[in-house]
């Protein structure tokens, strides 16, 4: 085992040993490397103040994503290289066009976010070289201004192409030399770094992942830590053993087989989104609606799934899809239908030695039709009070087969068998949903909650069913509160 994490902060090599296995990127900079414009604002990873950007190799080139410090912890940063606001200006003091941009716009007042906006900003700029008005606000969402509004700063992201191309920027020339030393930094070891008896492990392969598991059945699985960070930033709890996912090779995989598309568990929101819009564009809409880009870039859909809660978002658009659940212990392999891994709250069907390896997505059957709806206090970065998922399979217009599934309404995701009994075998149409409707309130007696009343919720759920029926029988019905990005189905 290696017992040093090693990465770039710029181009300089940092090696760390004796960290604490739950030590913050954001305290990290700020502690150690007196690196203070990275800012502490939520400390769970919704104002984006606390913004970096983080290199990492994908194939042999590096990518930058914009990812929040405050609730990544330092030893996942092995690989990769860090880039601060502190690093954009160049020695003689020349502002980088980023920043130039929100002076010239006018974008900051108190100025206390502007780092993580510059930030953002920043990873925008070299992964989109013409991003829309749309794809602006995608970047900008996980980053909050309370006090100057966002029109300037929006400008000031266009105003940034206007000044340079980044194509010609002096972090796009040392790509391949970053990449290369980034190279020389990967193994095939396990990273165990730690203090005492608390430990941070980091496998390489699946194999010693399984392993790790065996030998410590106790430590807590961390991909993204976009649940996990904040109970240690906001509940303070002490994690003794943390296994750590980002280094396992062919965990993100994703595989295209023909007649499914094959995830592993590994793989980030950022990199299933476009591959699962391709068959069911309401789950890719689902999927950019979950957190901010920062939180996308690192959550992953194992960590969703794994995690069980009723509200997460991915569940439910995959039990009506139909997906499959592949687990993986130092034994072997079992397979089930996602729907039967969540059992009640807080509980899963998984073994302590066991781990989420991929979730398998049947493609659509060509009389499928697949809704998903989140609906939420606020259109972007915000949890669901009900998240709803539908497929419904016609033949001459008679529904041969139903599955619904909902989150936010019961103890786990779950299915609506009697709605689904009140459609299946019945022509699709108003009468028949408003019967499904009616079976929905013998299915769920959901809670009430801060988010949403009981009464709501069951109205909601309804509602949405209704909608469903709505759009696919009334393809002009204008139901979509999403401006240009409105979707476009078969």
């Amino acid at each position: 085992m290696r017992d040093c994490v090693r990465f770039l902060l710029g181009d300089e090599l940092k090696e760390i040993r004796n960290v604490d296995p739950t030590m913050t990127v954001l305290d990290w900079l700020r502690l150690s490397e007196r690196k203070t414009g990275t800012k502490e604002g939520c400390a769970e990873g919704d104002c984006g103040a606390c913004t970096v950007v983080v290199g990492r190799l994908d194939g042999d080139a590096i990518r930058y994503e914009a990812v929040n410090a405050c609730i990544r912890f330092v030893a996942t940063l092995d690989g990769c290289q860090v880039l601060t606001v502190e690093h954009l200006k160049t020695a003689d003091g020349e502002l980088h066009p980023v920043q130039q941009a929100m002076v010239d716009c006018h974008g900051s007042q108190c100025g206390f976010c502007t780092p993580g906006f510059v930030m953002s900003m920043f990873a925008l700029y070299h992964n989109d070289p013409s991003p829309t008005p749309a794809g602006i606000d995608d970047a900008l969402a996980g980053n909050l201004c309370r006090c100057t509004g966002y029109t300037p700063i929006a400008a000031a992201s266009q105003r940034m192409y206007e000044l340079a191309d980044p194509a010609s920027d002096r972090f796009a020339h040392a790509r391949t030399a970053i990449a290369e030393g980034l190279k020389a930094l990967r193994d095939d070891e396990t990273l165990r770094v730690g203090e005492g008896n608390r430990v941070f492990y980091a496998p390489a392969t699946l194999e010693a992942f399984a392993t790790l598991l065996v030998e410590n059945p106790e430590a807590r699985i961390v991909s993204g830590a976009t649940d996990v960070g904040l109970w240690v930033t906001k509940f303070q709890r002490v994690l003794d053993t943390v296994i750590y996912t980002g280094r396992v090779q062919g965990y993100r995989d994703i595989t295209d087989t023909g007649d499914t598309l094959e995830i592993g568990a590994g793989a980030t929101y950022t990199d299933i989104q476009a591959p699962i819009s391709a068959l069911y564009p309401d789950f890719g809409e689902l999927i950019r609606r979950i957190g901010g880009l920062q939180v996308r870039n690192v959550g992953t859909i194992g960590g969703n799934i794994a995690n069980g809660s009723p509200i997460g978002d991915s569940p439910p658009a995959l039990i009506a899809i139909g997906a499959t659940l592949v687990l993986r212990s130092a034994s072997g392999r079992r397979s089930m239908p996602i729907e039967e891994f969540f059992i009640d709250y807080g509980k899963q069907d998984r073994r302590p030695d066991e781990f989420v390896e991929k979730v398998i997505l049947p493609k659509p059957a060509p009389d499928a039709r697949f809704r998903a709806y989140k609906i939420t206090k606020r259109f972007d970065q915000d949890i669901s009070a009900v998240c709803a998922a539908f497929s419904i399979r016609l033949d001459n217009g008679t529904v041969t087969e139903a599955r619904i599934a909902f989150g936010g309404m019961a103890a786990t995701p779950k299915r609506a068998p009697l709605a689904e009994q009140a459609l299946t075998g019945r022509p699709w149409t108003e009468a028949t949903v408003r019967d499904a409707m009616a079976a929905l309130r013998s299915d769920f007696t959901p809670l009430t909650d801060w988010r949403a009343s009981s009464g709501y919720r069951m109205t909601v759920a309804a509602n949405l069913l209704m909608k469903m029926y709505v759009e696919t029988t009334d393809p002009d019905a204008d139901t979509r509160l999403v401006g240009d990005r409105r979707l476009v189905h078969a």
